[in-house]
């Protein structure tokens, strides 16, 4: 393959100034994954360690491989909400025993391990993952169950929960829980409807309703033991098919069950070599400039985190403004497709669907790196069949039958946001770079449609214009939609499954690759390749 000339000047002024400006935008993102570190805080987290117990990460630590890479999902999920970042659960992406597995802990620091809406969104996004990718699924319960007070947001959807864990089950996906603590009402079906479970000696409390419930249900006086204690359900009825002595003891059985999964892949193995590129990875700090509207060569993204620097270009002189090639990270095969200047126009758009096609023909993943300002507009390219040639490039990404990755690293605006794979097209993960920004459009664009609307509407009932304010306006909403954009508030809302570090971009992906390759291949489409 063709090893890949850098452009980038690491001496420039240019670089040392989107340098800077990436590495203040990853302070702010670290500053919020403190908070969602921090839990419930020192007196909760005090309180819990007093207790002889470990908190959610020191549990997944003991359970995952020894130095083998973890990555964790959705760490700034509630970001901007009423509730904390993190929404209470860790959801991770693990090697257990040599088995990538999916992983969810309840931190109990956070009202007792309840269950908020945004925990509810995360948990189901990483039991999400686990069924696409076929991943074994590990739950680390302590939880009281739905949060009460926001009852009405949980109960309904919550239900998927139990559902999703059987389906996973039906479709021969492990499911395992170790219950640390409590696991009520609703959090009960959890190890309920789990292939494994596990539990502690006199610390595992499972049961649909706790003595006080109880007694205000039937009268009777129960205590926590008989009514859902560890020994119980190890003796009694059933439901712990471990009983372990403490918490480490525990996280070994768990890794026992794993072990005896004898879980094989489905997919293919890594088959060129997984040489580290011929360029540092901390260069990546200073590739995306921190004004979007100004062009940057993704191929200096591409040769930081690709096998050897490597990469075969496809039409490389038809439609430039998208990059499309092969590539490799980590020794898994990838088609690339990467937005060079933003625009996406018919030319790009026909490329983009015939290399998506090609790569469904070879059976190789697709990665899709986001900077793009959507589909070009403007009277001569709709007549030149703009709307039929991006939807074209839609159809092919909608219909394409192998793994998608998605990666945001600049502007992800309109339609261009799906014909790049974007959430709403089922991407496998989809993660952003702290410098990624995504909305219907830019800011600027957004009110300065909304100005001329209003303008046209003014002079149509024959009334004076506002200049001024219409200033105060378009400020306002040019401000509304630029923070509404920024990646830690779309990681918030779940739209990705997390804001990484550039510098981690090959160990992210190289982790995704391989955890793709759980699943069976389901082959190709009904159709080849049609030269667009």
């Amino acid at each position: 393959m063709t090893v890949l000339r850098s452009t980038l000047d690491s001496a420039s002024a240019d670089y040392a100034a989107n340098r800077a400006a990436m590495l203040d935008k990853l302070a702010e993102v670290d500053a919020e994954h403190a908070k969602a570190l921090a839990g419930g805080g020192p007196k909760y987290t005090e309180r819990h360690r007093a207790r002889g117990r470990l908190l959610p990460r020191e549990r997944i630590e003991l359970l995952v491989d020894r130095d083998s890479p973890l990555l964790e999902l959705s760490a700034l999920a509630a970001y901007g909400t009423e509730f904390p970042v993190g929404a209470s659960v860790v959801t991770a992406v693990g090697v257990v025993e040599g088995t990538e597995c999916v992983i969810v802990a309840n931190d109990p620091t956070v009202r007792g391990g309840a269950s908020n809406p945004w925990s509810l969104r995360k948990t189901l996004r990483a039991m999400e993952i686990a069924r696409t990718n076929r991943l074994p699924l590990v739950n680390l319960v302590e939880s009281g169950g739905a949060d009460l007070q926001n009852q009405k947001e949980i109960f309904i959807p919550g239900g998927q929960v139990f559902r999703d864990l059987t389906r996973l089950s039906a479709a021969g996906v492990p499911t395992v829980s170790i219950v640390f603590g409590n696991s009520t009402a609703g959090g009960a079906y959890v190890p309920g409807m789990s292939d494994h479970v596990v539990m502690i000696r006199e610390r595992s409390k499972v049961f649909l309703a706790g003595p006080p419930l109880v007694k205000m249900a039937t009268g009777e006086d129960a205590d926590d033991e008989s009514l859902g204690g560890a020994q119980m359900h190890a003796r009694v009825s059933g439901l712990a098919d471990h009983l372990a002595g403490d918490e480490v003891e525990a996280i070994g059985l768990g890794r026992r069950i794993v072990a005896n999964l004898r879980w094989r892949k489905l997919g293919s193995p890594p088959s060129l070599p997984p040489d580290e590129p011929r360029y540092d990875p901390e260069e990546l700090l200073g590739i995306v400039p921190p004004d979007l509207r100004r062009p940057f060569d993704p191929r200096d993204v591409i040769a930081r985190f690709a096998d050897g620097s490597r990469f075969d270009e496809v039409k490389p002189d038809y439609g430039p403004s998208l990059v499309t090639g092969w590539a490799s990270v980590h020794g898994h095969p990838v088609g690339v497709l990467a937005n060079a200047r933003g625009v996406l126009f018919s030319q790009e758009s026909q490329k983009a669907a015939q290399f998506i096609q090609l790569a469904n023909v070879a059976r190789i993943p697709l990665l899709f790196l986001h900077n793009t300002t959507g589909y070009m507009v403007g009277t001569d390219y709709e007549q030149g069949g703009i709307i039929k040639h991006g939807a074209m490039m839609i159809n092919a990404v909608s219909n394409s039958t192998v793994p998608h990755l998605s990666l945001l690293i600049g502007a992800s605006y309109g339609a261009g946001h799906y014909g790049m794979c974007g959430r709403a097209y089922d991407p496998r993960f989809l993660f952003a770079w702290p410098s990624a920004k995504s909305a219907v459009m830019g800011a600027a664009q957004l009110a300065g449609t909304m100005s001329i609307v209003a303008r046209q509407a003014a002079a149509a009932a024959g009334r004076p214009y506002d200049e001024d304010a219409d200033r105060v306006v378009r400020t306002m909403v040019e401000n509304q939609i630029e923070a509404e954009s920024l990646p830690m508030v779309l990681s918030g809302l779940l739209y990705d499954d997390g804001v990484i570090d550039p510098r981690d971009t090959r160990a992210v992906l190289g982790l995704c690759l391989s955890a793709v390759q759980n699943a069976p291949d389901p082959g190709p489409g009904p159709y080849g390749i049609f030269r667009m």
